[in-house]
């Protein structure tokens, strides 16, 4: 038991969130701990909840939906259960292993005398048979039959398009609007629609956990504003006070093609992009309001369609955004070799290793290091990384579209363009691994250490300009190849690499001696781009 919950009530209700690394369980946790209850959290990858700023306030717990004996551990003693797990990324079989995984939690969950199950889902049309429905929605829809069925009482929320900053439905619009002035679009853009701003979702999540026992039901949940994708587009533009837009409907543009256009245009990758064009060829619109019985709308809610857009665009450019749709991506296989494994564990691991004496102080070079991407660019050859993210989209991969959550800090789990934060020891350490499509593993690791005399030139404490002290930049890139093809690839790359690892350290280190002089974090701009 920790600090924070050795001073609430013992008598206060213990809610467990699965999902808690993805974007509502990441934003529901703190809501659920100013409102008295104890917290656990169940995740696969507990390292990720590490840096959030009220993981000292919650019980961790690790495991996965689909392992029986994780679910069991996780549920006991445990009040109210939210279960807030999807396959987004659809593939192969998701249906299946989403159907299996609320099938045993809920038969866990009876076990071990929860009270209520509270679900997340999907708001569907009363008037489409199942059959009809996309993949995706259908999946939704029966997880939440599955939990209504069951032994324990559930609240199964239905929402449609959810506006918040960093909700992939937000950043999907937020990109298609911003980019193209003139837009072609498929036939799904005068789709009637009824989005919800989450903060709403959040109120509605924390206050089921209160319903009467007795209450076992689905409800709708969705903003004032009914509106089609088109209107959302041209209220955006509004909102963001951006030049009117052209939308030209093209009704042949399938919801195949439409994931390949959005993921040209956004961040979000046509793998995530599918599921969602899919979910908006049906019209969405609540059927019923009554979720507001039991929890009561207070003044100014629900929240409209255009106050959540400004809310939520706020957030955006006052960089804080606290959870992100790319939150969510699954981590590797557990077989997987670690950075931090002998070299001979997994086999192969080929590796480059750069190392520079830098005339500033570790604190200044660490801000450099934990400012990459993004916006701030990998400190070399831009143009190589844009074609190696152009590569990896035309690859199926996300590319250096997803940026980052926060312009200057970073914790684990965050993506970052096309790698993701696995590793954070802070002012010494940032591990990145690779999330483009290889044919292998990949790594890069950055560390700001303090310079060792017996290594350098005897310079200690502060160098000749009387600066806080020198310090080493050290870099290493790793890569585990798989079979035949994975040794080509690194062989076929490895010339380029002191153009582009050999220009990105000396860079780093020239722009933490510039921030180091100023004061301040240098963003890269002035950026070498040969050896």
């Amino acid at each position: 038991m920790n600090s924070r919950e050795e001073h609430l009530d013992e008598r206060s209700p213990r809610c467990l969130v699965t999902g808690a690394t993805g974007y509502i369980g990441g934003r529901l946790v703190p809501e659920l701990l100013a409102a008295g209850y104890r917290v656990r959290c169940m995740a696969r990858s507990p390292d990720k909840l590490r840096d959030h700023r009220w993981a000292g306030s919650v019980e961790v717990v690790r495991g996965d939906v689909t392992d029986a004996d994780a679910v069991g551990r996780a549920l006991d003693s445990v009040d109210v259960a939210y279960y807030l797990v999807h396959a987004l990324r659809t593939g192969r079989g998701f249906e299946e292993t989403d159907r299996e995984a609320a099938t045993l939690f809920a038969e866990r969950a009876a076990a071990a005398g929860v009270r209520r199950i509270v679900y997340l889902g999907g708001l569907t049309p009363v008037d489409v048979p199942a059959a009809g429905l996309s993949p995706h929605l259908r999946s939704r829809a029966e997880v939440g039959e599955i939990f209504l069925r069951a032994r324990v009482p559930a609240t199964v929320l239905r929402a449609a398009v959810i506006i918040g900053s960093g909700s992939a439905s937000f950043e999907m619009l937020r990109y298609l609007t911003e980019r193209l002035p003139v837009m072609v679009t498929p036939s799904w853009v005068s789709t009637r629609i009824q989005p919800i701003a989450v903060r709403d979702v959040l109120r509605y999540l924390v206050g089921s956990a209160r319903m009467p026992d007795e209450t076992n039901r689905a409800f709708d949940i969705g903003g004032p504003d009914v509106v089609t994708y088109e209107e959302m587009m041209r209220r955006y533009a509004a909102v963001a006070a951006l030049p009117r837009r052209l939308i030209l409907r093209v009704p042949m543009l399938t919801p195949r093609l439409s994931s390949h256009w959005i993921g040209l245009v956004t961040p979000v990758p046509p793998s995530l992009a599918r599921p969602l064009a899919e979910s908006l060829r049906h019209e969405v619109v609540c059927g019923e309001h009554d979720i507001a019985r039991y929890v009561p709308d207070p003044p100014g809610s629900p929240i409209g369609f255009d106050r959540a857009l400004a809310l939520a665009l706020r957030r955006v450019r006052e960089a804080q955004v606290a959870t992100r749709w790319s939150s969510a991506a699954l981590p590797g296989a557990p077989s997987d070799p670690l950075p931090t494994d002998p070299d001979w564990a997994g086999g192969s691991l080929y590796s480059d290793r750069r190392a520079l004496a830098v005339d500033a102080s570790p604190q200044a070079l660490w801000r450099v290091i934990e400012g990459i991407g993004g916006d701030n660019g990998w400190y070399s050859f831009p143009l190589a990384w844009a074609v190696r993210g152009w590569l990896d989209r035309l690859a199926g991969g996300d590319g250096l579209r997803r940026g980052r959550r926060d312009a200057a800090h970073l914790r684990v789990g965050d993506s970052l363009d096309f790698w993701r934060v696995e590793a954070i020891e802070p002012g010494r350490l940032l591990r990145l691994r690779a999330e483009m499509r290889l044919p292998g593993l990949a790594w890069l690791e950055m560390y700001a250490e303090p310079e060792d005399p017996a290594e350098g030139d005897g310079v200690g404490g502060t160098d000749g300009a009387g600066r806080a002290g020198r310090s080493r930049y050290r870099q290493r890139a790793l890569f585990h190849p798989r079979g035949l093809l994975g040794h080509m690839y690194w062989w076929s790359v490895s010339p380029f690499h002191a153009v582009v690892f050999g220009g990105m350290a000396r860079n780093i280190a020239r722009a933490a001696v510039r921030a180091d002089e100023s004061g301040t974090r240098f963003t890269g701009t002035d950026q070498e781009v040969t050896p």
